[in-house]
């Protein structure tokens, strides 16, 4: 799986698929949860966004779900993130077992 990295938060974003739906983001939630025992804390399901929150290696994480705009990973702070937070979604490989 690549991924395309978006910075038109302020942080970066990892989009997993900008066309993904519902049923690619159950997929990487249980991803997360099962291969990377990701417990997700905060979970914010709108009528076409859905954001959980999770801790993934001392950095607040949320995975991301839009009717617009797929399926992605960023830096919980978005526009406050700190640059290790970003950096995180670049280098940490979150999905690639790094």
């Amino acid at each position: 799986m690549s991924l395309t990295l978006r910075t038109s938060l302020g942080c970066t974003e990892a989009v997993i698929a900008d066309d993904g739906g519902l049923k690619q983001f159950y997929h990487v939630a249980n991803v997360l949860s099962q291969d990377f025992k990701v417990k997700f804390s905060n979970k914010e399901d709108d009528f076409d966004t859905i954001n959980w929150e999770f801790r993934f290696k001392g950095h607040d994480m949320t995975l991301h779900y839009n009717i617009y705009n797929g399926v992605s990973i960023f830096p919980t702070k978005t526009r406050d993130a700190l640059k290790t937070g970003s950096k995180a979604v670049v280098t940490r490989g979150v999905l690639e077992g790094n």
